[in-house]
């Protein structure tokens, strides 16, 4: 059982953690500590803490003054939303949060996602892609939909598993002004200047020579994936000559701006918060 309060004469200084099942893999206190410790932030605290669906509601009313916010990962970021009493347009429009922020006692939810994966992209100078290929179905490719409008991108080929389970991801493109073409991966045409996986860790395993060998030559591709790294799908691609992108950089810059949002500060440490994330993948890649 996590302490969510604060126990009778003991003094704390502001927490946040991340939620969501399983959590124990989440790199998010990794960076958010990394941020604490290089802004002089001695009293912040931050946690993991397993949450299934079914108790989110009650986990989240137990939260006492003290709590700046919260990240949240799979599979809280939709559930999260009738919990709110204020959301973005943004995190409406993608049908997901993955941030709550508390303030003035009111939760207020934000989608951090997108940012993350246009800061991403733009690291590895993919500002503006003529053409986009998203594999997968679910919130994180509803994110990756509204980051490629962001960049100017306003038709995407979706490749799903099961077209009929991509309804929601449909309904938020529709909200975001883009059209899309939906194909199953029987059916899988990566020919784009580039290629976004939203799958999870061995979910496009089988698709990795197929993507490779058909990716255009100075196409790239941006795996969500941080670990473990790499993955056979960007091993694959990187063989061909392919420009790839980890997973890191976005989990990195949408953690960034939580940080920004829950401390209300612009100066947070990207590097220190990068550099730690770094450490900590070779230490687990290690053992």
């Amino acid at each position: 059982m996590t302490d969510t309060g604060q126990g009778a004469g003991q003094e704390v200084g502001r927490r946040a953690a991340v939620l969501g099942s399983p959590i124990a893999h989440s790199l998010s206190p990794v960076l958010h500590r990394a941020a604490y410790a290089a802004m002089g932030l001695h009293d912040w605290r931050y946690a993991a803490i397993e949450c299934p669906e079914d108790g989110l509601a009650g986990l989240i009313g137990g939260f006492g003054p003290e709590w700046a916010g919260l990240s949240l990962t799979m599979p809280l970021k939709r559930v999260v939303l009738p919990l709110l009493d204020t959301v973005s347009d943004l995190a409406l429009a993608v049908g997901g949060a993955n941030t709550v922020v508390f303030r003035d006692g009111a939760r207020h939810g934000e989608n951090t996602d997108v940012h993350g994966i246009v800061q991403a992209l733009a690291e590895a100078g993919v500002s503006a892609p003529a053409s986009a290929v998203v594999l997968g179905g679910g919130a994180t490719a509803a994110s990756a939909i509204a980051a490629l409008r962001e960049t100017g991108l306003a038709e995407v080929t979706l490749v799903v598993r099961d077209p009929g389970r991509a309804e929601e991801t449909l309904r938020v493109a529709e909200r975001l002004g883009t059209t899309v073409t939906v194909r199953s991966f029987d059916d899988l045409d990566p020919e784009a200047d580039l290629v976004i996986s939203t799958l999870p860790s061995g979910a496009a395993d089988a698709l990795a020579e197929r993507v490779a060998a058909r990716l255009p030559e100075k196409a790239a591709l941006f795996d969500v994936v941080y670990a473990p790294w790499p993955t056979p799908l960007a091993t694959a691609v990187e063989a061909r000559g392919r420009a790839v992108i980890g997973g890191l950089p976005m989990l990195l810059h949408q953690a960034v701006r939580q940080v920004e949002l829950m401390t209300g500060r612009t100066d947070v440490p990207v590097e220190a918060m990068r550099a730690a994330g770094e450490a900590e993948l070779a230490r687990r890649a290690a053992s």
